[in-house]
């Protein structure tokens, strides 16, 4: 019997799970005085995170909300997008991009993404442009922010405004600037997997007060004075409803972990920066392919590590491939598979295979490694050692 069709013992006895993010005492310190004060919902450690989001980013205002979706949801409705607007998104993304559309009364149009970037491809973005468009979503994709001098181009040329999902990059920047900051606002994610966490979180930046006036009231119920401004001891402060809003504000138990995670940012960055270059070093010259090289005009998140498996030369499918990484206790993620391949996008909107040829090459073939900065050493040789034993026992 071949060598490859032997069964193994798993490399590792402990599963390492994907994402697992890397919280330290003082974050624990600071939940337990949240706990103590009563202080538990939105309050004073919302706004001094929110001060320090701004402050790291170089922006005017910036909004804390319970998510990044929150935040592309509540930008779209503050920019204006009405029933029937068209707002172009990338086909290759997480379903929040698009949706977020859907909730605003758009219209989400997809276009397709670069096979090496994996980012959104400007040229079809201009070709989708017609009567109807109105926004562009530009989605910052693994940490590598987009081709922004072109795409901001585009939207003036048409008079569109943008959104930036910057899930991915919080610490990105493209010719200096800061993701973000290309468009009208900026919206970014501060969930378990991401590269500075709340657990749960996000937060909205711009340096429009319309915009973030609206985005703060939205966020909290459209009422015009929010929670921890009426209850503090600077007296009883009675509200009005002034929009109809949603229920989409942070609480102080979240950012009681962001006001502490945001100062390790730096830190973070280099320990994943330390991670893709040993994965990079591991991988080039296995059958696969290893994220597109970074030129020196752009500062990389190192978000996820997206290992593109050659399936036309190995004996092994992607989805096999991923069976056998859990296999061996090694946690992994697909990031995406291509949103017009799914169900309800197919049948709301028509879409099909064959629509976006690049992002379903990569949808077809991508798995993100683990890339949290609490890896150990041990842990990154484990990934390694995994991925090179399936690779060789399936040529």
């Amino acid at each position: 019997m071949p060598t490859h069709k032997i069964p193994l013992k798993p490399i590792r006895e402990k599963f390492l799970v994907f994402g697992n993010p890397l919280i330290e005492d003082q974050e624990i310190q600071e939940i337990t005085d949240s706990l103590k004060s009563g202080w538990i919902g939105t309050g004073p450690k919302v706004h001094k995170f929110e001060e320090m989001f701004r402050q790291y980013k170089g922006t005017q205002y910036a909004m804390a909300l319970n998510s990044c979706t929150a935040a592309l949801h509540l930008s779209l409705i503050s920019i204006g997008i009405h029933h029937g607007d068209e707002v172009i998104v990338p086909a290759m993304t997480f379903a929040s991009s698009a949706n977020a559309i859907i909730h605003a009364g758009g219209i989400p149009v997809f276009v397709d993404c670069h096979k090496d970037t994996m980012n959104m491809d400007p040229v079809d973005i201009k070709a989708k442009i017609n009567s109807k468009t109105r926004a562009i979503i530009v989605v910052h994709f693994a940490g590598r922010p987009c081709e922004m001098d072109a795409i901001t181009s585009i939207a003036e040329e048409h008079n569109l405004k943008i959104v930036e999902d910057c899930a991915h990059t919080i610490e990105a920047q493209f010719r200096g600037k800061h993701t973000g900051l290309f468009g009208e606002i900026g919206c970014f994610s501060f969930y378990v997997t991401k590269n500075i966490i709340t657990g749960e979180g996000g937060m909205a930046i711009t340096n429009n007060p319309q915009y973030a006036d609206k985005i703060k009231i939205m966020g909290l119920h459209g009422m015009s004075k929010d929670a921890w401004k009426r209850f503090s001891d600077d007296g009883y402060k009675h509200y009005e409803v002034v929009y109809a809003g949603f229920k989409y504000n942070m609480m102080d138990i979240q950012a009681a972990i962001g006001i502490h995670q945001l100062p390790r940012i730096d830190a973070y960055h280099e320990k994943r920066e330390y991670i893709w270059n040993r994965y990079n070093q591991a991988f080039k010259d296995l059958p696969v392919f290893i994220p597109a090289p970074i030129p020196d005009y752009i500062k990389h998140s190192y978000h996820l590590y997206t290992l593109m498996i050659d399936i036309d030369r190995l004996k092994i499918s992607r989805d096999k491939f991923l069976g056998e990484m859990t296999r061996h206790n090694i946690g992994v993620g697909v990031h995406y598979i291509a949103l017009h391949l799914h169900p309800y996008y197919q049948e709301t909107y028509g879409y099909r295979r064959g629509d976006f040829p690049n992002a379903e090459w990569i949808s077809d073939r991508t798995l993100s490694l683990p890339i949290s900065p609490k890896l150990t050493q041990s842990d990154i040789d484990d990934v390694i050692d995994t991925v090179t034993h399936i690779i060789n026992n399936s040529l």
